[in-house]
């Protein structure tokens, strides 16, 4: 994403989120605990505009993405999402869905590591948003379930038939997505949705272990391997190896692969610059 901007400045306050910054890593906790973190309309718009914002930034290098209270995330709204798009017309439906979509969008492109730090329910988009991510930390109490079909809807919601054969397999995949049913954390680590499986009630700390331990490393080295991750998916072999003899050429002509060179002669570590 570019970083040039326009003239608005960067937003203050997101009503819908909380959010923090400390030695390169940013953190995200959506805030409604009372509904375990259900989203709104507002929620979605909330957090693709400061995707969007962070990744023009460049000041961020992982981000945490947290839910407060007894849970991560427990999906859209039934009242203020689920019956209200009852009453839209379908350009607006096609509106809202092409929304949500873009907040994935903005998780897979962002030029820094998402970690999302999963505790008690991820469910709906929650566990999209959470399968989005780079990396899912979850402590014991989690559970992931893709409750699409259980309202009627397709499970392939929001990316979620691109990403998750991708992360567990086409099998594990449609059986998460068709049916709709819970999986909990030992399972999800086992079928390989989970990246790391914290100590109970350590989800949290664990991810923000994880994110210093990016925030202090080479990060346009991250920024390119997340980037060529994505695009790669799709690619015949011959085109992704291409990419990454470009992408390799670039990086070597940067001041981190010098630095590298530098530290290993001189027996100390390097001092990471990001460029």
């Amino acid at each position: 994403m570019s970083p040039f901007t326009g003239s608005a400045a960067r937003t203050p306050d997101w009503h819908h989120l909380r959010v923090t910054h400390a030695d390169g890593v940013a953190t995200v906790t959506l805030t409604r605990p009372e509904k375990l973190n259900a989203l709104t309309f507002g929620a979605y718009a909330d957090l693709r505009d400061l995707l969007a914002e962070l990744s023009r930034e460049r000041s961020v290098r992982a981000l945490v993405l947290a839910g407060e209270g007894r849970g991560f995330c427990s999906g859209g709204d039934v009242e203020e999402i689920i019956g209200a798009t009852l009453a839209l017309d379908t350009a607006q439906l096609l509106d809202f869905n092409r929304m949500t979509g873009q907040v994935v969008r903005a998780v897979r492109e962002c030029p820094f590591p998402v970690i999302a730090a999963v505790h008690g329910v991820a469910a709906g988009a929650g566990a999209v948003l959470a399968l989005a991510a780079d990396f899912r930390v979850a402590d014991p109490t989690a559970r992931f379930a893709f409750l699409f079909t259980r309202v009627g809807l397709s499970g392939g919601d929001m990316g979620a038939a691109y990403l998750l054969p991708r992360v567990v397999g086409l099998g594990h995949a449609t059986r998460l997505l068709m049916l709709g049913e819970p999986v909990r954390a030992p399972e999800a680590e086992r079928i390989g949705l989970i990246s790391e499986l914290a100590e109970d009630g350590g989800a949290d700390r664990a991810a923000q272990r994880l994110a210093r331990r990016l925030a202090e490393g080479p990060a346009l080295a991250y920024a390119q391997t997340k980037a060529l991750l994505t695009a790669e998916l799709d690619m015949p072999l011959a085109a992704a190896v291409e990419l990454d003899a470009a992408t390799q050429a670039l990086l070597m002509n940067g001041e981190d692969y010098a630095e590298f060179h530098a530290a290993f002669t001189e027996k100390r570590a390097p001092k990471w610059q990001g460029k």
